[in-house]
């Protein structure tokens, strides 16, 4: 079979930089593979999603015998959410991790699954996103060029932390400067708390944080752990406000370019490795909150009716449906039940 060359390991100033020598990244073998494509994510390398990754690309080099080779770009080592999702899509990278909301600036129906106290419980959520509801979402990411895997992985649920005071109702959020991914989906549900929130890649969090550009932020348990988000916050708000998950996405072009049976081997471990990241993220979260106690955060559970109130008064479902479209939001109510 024809030998196809990819792009290089990265520029030289990436080089230069040091991101060759970091953890989770495999080094280019002398004899090169016939695709050697790059996996960019925005999570520590020490996360589930990098520790899952990590075999599942050895799986995939030994399932197609060196054909298809991996490189793993973890930690934003590549640029912002926003840089790489731009990047894959020219094709400077091939695959990429990215939550719904985010992919939401492109594909606008993307960011469905984020509505605020929509979900229940997992039992409701992989129900959806394995079912109707992913499918529609896939269909709408394949118009964008891009190539969304069957199974999404996990981010988990979100919690609202604060340097300044716990979070017990939504009156709580008024005029409270937090921090947001660059979603409008996120901006628009705290805008409809009287928040003030702050649209800022979570490469710059921390410091954000450190100097008081914002009071809080909002991320699952494992993120605000591993990101030692606590050593910048002091109180944690288990409000379980939204549901996040990442889509694994592949350049279109790149994903074509794969003959059929390197397709199905890298289909099928990328799904297999987002049900094993999936149990590990849930796991890693249920079992946090001592640990983030005893580096100091302290916690409450908030009853989630005076935020639900807040939503409805300020027509954010109403509004959201409208964006979404019927035929959507139908599907998102099946799984969660009526929102508006």
């Amino acid at each position: 079979m024809k030998r196809v060359s990819r792009r290089a390991f990265v520029g030289a100033s990436v080089a230069a930089a040091g991101v060759v020598a970091t953890a989770g990244i495999l080094p280019r073998r002398a004899s090169a593979a016939e695709f050697s494509y790059k996996f960019a994510n925005n999570v520590p390398v020490t996360h589930p999603t990098n520790i899952v990754a990590n075999k599942m690309v050895q799986r995939i080099k030994e399932e197609s015998k060196g054909r298809l080779e991996i490189q793993i770009f973890p930690n934003n080592q590549l640029g912002g959410d926003t840089d790489m999702l731009s990047q894959l899509r020219s094709g400077a990278i091939e695959f990429f991790t990215l939550s719904g909301l985010i992919l939401a600036t492109l594909v606008p129906a993307a960011s469905i699954n984020g509505i605020g106290f929509a979900w229940k419980d997992y039992d409701a959520v992989w129900p959806a996103m394995d079912g109707e509801l992913g499918a529609y979402l896939r269909a709408q990411i394949a118009k964008a060029g891009l190539v969304a895997m069957d199974k999404m992985w996990d981010n988990g649920y979100r919690e609202i932390t604060s340097s300044t005071k716990p979070i017990n109702t939504a009156a709580d959020l008024k005029g409270f400067k937090i921090r947001v991914p660059v979603s409008p989906l996120w901006t628009s549900m705290f805008e409809a708390f009287g928040a003030s929130p702050a649209s800022i890649n979570f490469n710059e969090v921390y410091s954000a944080l450190q100097t008081k550009v914002v009071e809080g932020q909002e991320n699952p348990l494992s993120i605000i752990e591993i990101g030692k988000l606590y050593e910048v916050q002091k109180y944690c708000s288990l409000t379980n406000h939204m549901w996040d998950g990442f889509w694994f996405l592949a350049n279109g072009q790149a994903w074509n370019a794969l003959p059929k049976d390197l397709q199905e081997i890298a289909a099928r471990n990328f799904n297999a490795a987002a049900l094993e990241q999936r149990q590990q993220i849930r796991q890693l979260n249920d079992s946090l909150q001592g640990k983030l106690q005893a580096s100091g955060m302290v916690f409450n559970k908030p009853d989630p009716q005076s935020f639900r109130a807040a939503l409805q008064k300020a027509k954010f479902y109403e509004n959201w449906k409208a964006k979404y479209g019927n035929e959507a939001w139908a599907l998102l109510e099946k799984y969660t039940g009526k929102l508006a």
